[in-house]
């Protein structure tokens, strides 16, 4: 056998392999392979996306809570300022009339 044969005849055979790995088949098995990627990838990013406005709704509603919290503590301390203020008065106007009197 001649040497360039010799050469020649392991080069086709890895041309050859070489084609056979770029087949219809492969390429389709490729495709669908990063299709899979691509939707377990999208489907994460949903999910994750999902628990973040989760999340930001349940921050969102603790904090509404804790304003409404405080409001009704403003209120109270707003009405027992005024209730104190009130019985003051009225305790100087009795001592005022008793004076009077």
């Amino acid at each position: 056998m001649p040497v360039k044969k010799m050469i020649a005849l392991p080069l086709v055979a890895a041309l050859a392999f070489g084609v056979a790995a770029c087949s219809q088949k492969s390429q389709t098995e490729s495709s669908e392979a990063a299709s899979a990627i691509g939707n377990d990838v999208s489907a994460t990013a949903d999910n994750a996306v999902a628990d973040l406005n989760a999340a930001a709704n349940d921050a969102a509603a603790s904090a509404d809570n804790a304003m409404g919290a405080a409001a009704a503590a403003g209120d109270a301390a707003a009405n027992a300022t005024a209730n104190a203020l009130d019985a003051g008065a009225n305790a100087l106007r009795n001592a005022a009339d008793s004076a009077r009197h």
